[in-house]
């Protein structure tokens, strides 16, 4: 599967960011490229990709660089086939810990949705009214 290697304008093409995003990424150790070409051009594969997507998924719901960073820690971790065992019940708290952090911001967006439609609702009662009040014929 990580056999294709694409370089950074590829991939910000495909996952649909910046390159001075991923760069920032890579900075911050959220995402480092699996290689590097005879040129020095950065190289990602399909695991780096499916990160990058990971990590664009996680900042609309409003997690900071550090909390998907210890987010891709426990991934990480999950999918290392050296896990200490005693670990795992540890890792997986952490993982409902960060589900239960995902539901907490879907609600809140759900609820500010629902603000702005009524937000919406109400401006177009407002205008109605104005049309109507403005309005010589009627």
């Amino acid at each position: 599967m990580d056999a294709v290697r694409m370089q950074i304008g590829e991939v910000a093409d495909q996952v649909g960011l910046s390159l001075r995003t991923i760069r920032f990424y890579e900075e911050t150790g959220l995402v480092i490229p699996s290689g590097r070409s005879v040129g020095g051009f950065r190289l990602y594969s399909e695991t780096d990709v499916s990160r990058l997507q990971l990590i664009k998924r996680m900042k609309p719901l409003g997690f900071s660089v550090e909390e998907i960073g210890d987010f891709l820690v426990v991934l990480d971790a999950l999918g290392s086939s050296d896990l200490d065992p005693g670990e795992h019940p540890d890792l997986l708290a952490r993982l409902d810990e960060v589900r239960r952090g995902v539901d907490e911001r879907i609600a809140s967006l759900v609820a500010k949705v629902e603000q702005a439609r009524e937000f919406a609702l109400q401006l177009t009662e407002v205008s109605a009214a104005s049309r109507s009040s403005l309005d010589p014929s009627a």
